[in-house]
């Protein structure tokens, strides 16, 4: 023990002395590029918590089935739950590459050494020793000791990119929740425009057969009831169109979901009606409340943390790197009918590697990784405003359906009296088939872009679900990384 005190003397002032040469490296986290407020017409007041409880505003156990039945099926999903264990995995081995290994080993052998040289021509001799058997245990320690920081910068890029992960997780269940509810609305609205159009057909297909009588009767000119057939026709072929379009819509959701088809059209076939002040105080106050609601926000930063962590593991790569070694052995060996123990133990060599030459590697590897945080900082603030610019235009989009909405549905209650009055007129004899037909033409215009809205409305109102994160807040990412 005596012998150890100088070589611990030794290696404890070459530690302090290179633990003073401090490895800088870039901060891991940037300033915010969101402006100052809200440049579109916004709700007022709220709580974000709301957002957790969103699709139950609907009040559509439907639209929460699907939703549930997509995220589980969905590829993308799947893929960034495993992105979870890959990170959290490597954050297992960073932290362990900080902390001493110690291996054991057992080994038993028997065998016997031979003895004696060959004599002179036409002679010699051979001599050999008794068998013998050798049982060895063995515990190995080594530990590169982490002077300059660079198995802690590794640990923390791990660690930034495992919370990354996580938040990754998180966007895509969003992204898929916010695709599913939006073919959902579109599938909905589809039915309704599928309503108007047969009825428009019905409309057309009765004054066909009224205009086809008179005709018969000598009453209306031969023209005129072709003019009417071929409306008739038209509207036919336009009603079987929307339900064309119906049906893509529906396998589209079943390949969302994975629902079995029969079951996904059961369900359906119960009414729907339009959500109204859905989400109205989910939108926080100043743009940059919205980086603790976006989980491809704090990705983004968390890639600036471990970007920022690798340029300090590769420039702490550049400088010496001390490693302490050591081992306890124990066994016997037996030989001869005699049995003898063995113990011996080592601690060192206390080795410190320098670099001197390697034709510029280490300096390219850490250029590289000053480029990759450079180019980190860049897609965080192009991230950011991206979030910003979400919000703002499903902000605008939803306004404006609001606004329109109430002109749209004026204009459908005066067309259609436009329309009940022509066609009275036409029945009657004192209004011609052109004008008829113009102002169905209207009509079906109109209720269209009234069907048209409400899709618009709560599409809108799932783009702003989606720009504000999904109920997302980093506050509970960061206390689940700190439990981890």
């Amino acid at each position: 023990m005596k012998l150890l005190r100088p070589v611990a003397a030794v290696g404890s002032l070459l530690l302090l002395s290179l633990a003073g040469c401090a490895v800088p490296r870039p901060p891991e986290s940037v300033a915010s590029e969101a402006p100052p407020r809200w440049y579109a017409p916004l709700p007022h007041g709220g709580n974000l918590a709301d957002l957790r409880r969103w699709w139950l505003q609907f009040d559509d156990p439907l639209l929460i089935d699907l939703i549930e039945a997509a995220q589980a099926a969905n590829p993308n999903v799947a893929t960034a739950a495993t992105r979870i264990a890959e990170a959290r995995s490597a954050r297992v081995a960073a932290n362990a590459a900080r902390l001493p290994s110690v291996d054991a080993t057992t080994s038993i052998s028997r065998g016997n050494a031979l003895a004696g040289g060959a004599g002179g021509a036409g002679g010699g001799g051979q001599g050999g020793l008794p068998a013998s058997t050798i049982l060895q245990n063995n515990v190995q320690l080594a530990w590169e000791v982490d002077v300059f920081g660079a198995r802690r910068s590794q640990s923390d890029a791990a660690r930034a990119r495992e919370r990354g992960a996580q938040a990754g997780w998180h966007d895509a269940r969003v992204a898929v929740a916010a695709e599913t509810a939006t073919t959902y609305v579109e599938l909905r609205t589809c039915h309704l425009l599928v309503a108007v159009t047969r009825n428009d057909a019905r409309s057309r297909a009765e004054s066909a057969r009224l205009t086809g009588l008179s005709a018969e009767a000598g009453f209306t000119a031969p023209a005129v009831a072709a003019q009417a057939r071929a409306s008739a026709a038209e509207g036919a072929a336009r009603a079987t169109q929307q339900q064309a379009q119906c049906e893509l819509v529906t396998k589209g959701l079943v390949a969302l979901t994975g629902l079995p088809e029969p079951e996904l059209r059961r369900r359906l076939a119960a009414g729907w009606d339009e959500p109204a002040g859905i989400a109205d105080r989910a939108i926080p106050s100043v743009p940059a409340a919205l980086l603790a609601q976006r989980p491809d926000v704090y990705l983004a930063e968390r890639n600036v943390a471990a970007a920022s962590a690798d340029v300090g593991a590769a420039r702490a790569d550049r400088f010496p790197r001390v490693s302490l070694s050591g081992q306890i052995a124990t066994g016997w060996i037996r030989a001869g009918g005699q049995a003898s123990d063995i113990q011996t133990w080592q601690i060192g060599p206390l080795a410190v590697t320098l670099p001197i030459f390697d034709a510029g590697r280490r300096a390219a590897a850490e250029d590289a990784a000053q480029a990759r945080y450079e180019e980190a900082v860049i897609q965080y603030g192009a991230r950011v405003r991206q979030a910003v610019r979400e919000v703002e235009e499903a902000l605008v989009n939803l306004e404006s359906a609001r606004e329109r909405s109430e002109d749209a549905r004026a204009a459908v209650e005066g067309y259609r009296a436009s329309f009940v009055a022509a066609e009275a007129r036409f029945r009657s004899g004192l209004g011609s088939l052109i004008e008829l037909e113009d102002q169905r033409r209207v009509l079906l215009n109109a209720e269209t872009v009234l069907v048209t809205l409400q899709r618009e409305r709560v599409a809108a109102w799932i783009a702003l679900y989606r720009a504000l994160g999904g109920g997302w807040e980093r506050g509970d990412r960061e206390a689940t990384a700190r439990n981890d």
